[in-house]
């Protein structure tokens, strides 16, 4: 029997599709009478199976070795298309880990959306989501995964847009999608070389190709490049990391899943090309740079905002940024700490901030204040989140940061200190939202925020509970060093720079006035960080304007060119045939002149062009 479920794990993705396909009637208004509530539960009890099956499948893997199977759907002369499952520890727990996080925020949103008049439609494509996200969690072939990665693409522009009644999510979605879209291209021209260079395109096949391959430095590069730029685009890194700041303004419930997970499956695809990325060293060279400029960049940025969630969302792009410096570094144990622990945390950060936004029906954090009196298990959530996000003793978030300073404190040291100003904004930015949330006295919108509802509180509790407990299931899982191999030098630097942040962000001068900085530097300066270091403005003025000027260009050109030619033909036409109508006697040896006369011309004119 467990050989079985192991055997069919490849069906734990398809309990959330076939859990979106059973929501249809509703979604789509077809019943009607029953309320939506009934295809929620659909999607819940399908996906409580689809837990069960891969928690099951998840022991087996824990003795064995990774297991490979293969389905070949089109096989046609050379060309061979193959559905290739990778089951091992790895794999399978990271789908685990997607099933999970998608069941507790469904049943998160079954509270937070219970009065939407499209809950159907939003458990709908939450099911599409997350049978995306678990497929290319175990998926070993980059041609499957492109394909779930367009799948995921298409789910965030849907759930993003939610609300299209308004005017500024309409926007969110389009912009969210267009800037995937832009890494998606170049990665889909990655997958197409990738795809004659090595003859298949399953990963172990491309991880022997590497090996031998010999490829000119232009060729390399460019293959490089072209396979970092979608998962450039997944994971909001720079210069397409706008779009997960404008994701904000769809549904919490949505944003638990984008900011933990769904990000994290553009790095999880990223670890997986490393191997491939090693033939381009300019694009592991770019991969640290990016990653870098994301890292120090959002971590700035997050501690500008007013927004509760972009001030959280922020952090989200500066984590994956270090996953990216990780990746070029080839530090894939790394990469796979930092993506489990923050993404736990950051989940249950996100849980609290939508019990917020849900009860004061604002995400100002000008506006708030005073609620821990008000919500205590939503601000215990926040605290243990953040602790669990940055480098405190002895959570997730400081065992995936310590084996980041492990490995880079003597090579590239320099990344240490990356990673350490990281930890210390970041807990300035948790800190400074604590105090602008919780405490203090309450504003207008905050003073009858009740705790939030059951239906809310119980995935929030138990998500707290799974970060408290976390430290232990890695320790099980053979993932934390012993204590005699711990270098003790990084350890106090990584607690230090903790505590440092916590008392800076305690220590800030807050101001509830509306003004976008919370801390006395000049307000050019905090304006700077506030509008993110003015990149859309950049783009308005240079990539906007020159699409845009082109499009005018190619108008004028459409109307005025080749619109012109084409009327001046049917206008000469036209002439030739109103002058040759007086032409017409009746008479048969006037029609043999002009035909002589015209076949005569053609030859003169043939007989000139070939000349």
């Amino acid at each position: 029997m467990n050989q079985f479920l192991l055997q069919t794990t490849y069906w734990v993705p398809l309990y959330g599709l076939l859990g979106a396909i059973l929501t249809l009637p509703w979604s789509i208004g077809l019943l009607q009478r029953s309320g939506p509530r009934p295809a929620a539960y659909f999607n819940l009890f399908m996906t409580s199976l689809g837990l069960l099956h891969g928690f099951f499948a998840f022991v087996q893997t824990l003795n064995l070795e990774a297991q490979e199977v293969l389905w070949h759907w089109l096989t046609v002369a050379d060309l061979d298309f193959t559905f290739a499952i990778k089951l091992s520890s790895v794999s399978v727990g990271a789908m685990e880990l997607v099933t999970l996080l998608s069941l507790l925020a469904q049943v998160y949103a079954l509270g937070y959306l219970e009065k939407d008049w499209a809950l159907a439609r939003f458990f709908a494509l939450m099911g599409f989501f997350e049978a995306a996200l678990g497929g290319i969690a175990i998926s070993d072939s980059l041609f499957l995964t492109y394909a779930l990665l367009e799948m995921l693409t298409l789910s965030t522009y849907l759930l993003v847009g939610f609300w299209y009644a308004q005017s500024l999510v309409v926007t969110a979605a389009r912009d969210a999608f267009l800037t995937k879209r832009v890494g998606d291209v170049l990665l889909l021209m990655g997958v197409l070389s990738l795809s004659v260079l090595a003859g298949s395109l399953n990963f172990p096949d491309l991880y022997v190709w590497t090996e031998t391959a010999s490829l000119s430095p232009t060729v390399a590069t460019l293959l490089g490049l072209a396979l970092i730029a979608g998962p450039t685009g997944k994971c909001a890194q720079f210069p397409l990391h706008l779009w997960l700041d404008e994701a904000m303004e769809g549904p919490s419930p949505a944003s638990i899943l984008r900011n933990s997970i769904v990000v994290s499956a553009g790095a999880y695809v990223l670890i997986k090309l490393q191997p491939i990325l090693i033939v381009s060293p300019v694009a592991s060279a770019t991969l640290v740079g990016l990653g870098t400029v994301t890292a120090i960049g959002a971590s700035l940025v997050s501690i500008a905002q007013i927004d509760l969630k972009r001030a959280l969302a922020h952090s989200t792009s500066a984590y994956l940024g270090l996953v990216f410096i990780a990746v070029g570094f080839q530090w894939s144990g790394f990469a796979l700490l930092i993506l489990f622990a923050h993404g736990i945390s950051k989940a249950l950060l996100f849980m609290s901030a939508g019990g917020v936004t849900l009860n004061t029906n604002s995400q100002d954090l000008t506006e708030m204040g005073g609620l821990g009196r008000k919500m205590p298990a939503s601000m215990l959530a926040f605290v243990i989140g953040g602790a669990g996000l940055i480098g405190l003793l002895p959570l997730g978030g400081f065992w995936a940061m310590r084996e980041g300073l492990s490995s880079f404190w003597y090579e590239h040291q320099w990344v240490t200190g990356v990673i350490v100003l990281v930890n210390g904004l970041t807990a300035i930015n948790l800190v400074r939202v604590f105090r602008l949330v919780f405490l203090g006295s309450p504003h207008a919108k905050a003073r009858r925020a009740p705790e939030v509802p059951w239906l809310m509180a119980v995935p929030m509790v138990s998500l707290a509970v799974i970060t408290v407990l976390l430290p232990l299931m890695m320790q099980r899982l053979s993932l934390l060093p012993g204590w005699t191999y711990l270098n003790q030098e990084a350890v106090a630097v990584l607690v230090i720079s903790g505590l440092v942040g916590c008392a800076i962000g305690a220590g800030l001068k807050l101001n509830r006035s509306g003004d976008t900085g919370f801390y006395p530097v000049p307000k050019a300066f905090r304006n700077l960080l506030a509008y993110d270091f003015y990149v859309d403005q950049l783009y308005r003025f240079t990539v906007v304007a020159a699409v845009s000027a082109a499009a005018k260009a190619s108008a004028w050109f459409d109307r005025y060119i080749v619109d012109g030619v084409v009327n001046l033909v049917g206008f000469a036409s036209l002439m030739a045939g109103e002058g040759l109508r007086y032409s017409i006697s009746g008479q048969s040896q006037f029609y043999l002149l002009t035909i002589l006369i015209s076949v005569g011309a053609i030859g003169v004119f043939l007989t000139w062009s070939l000349w």
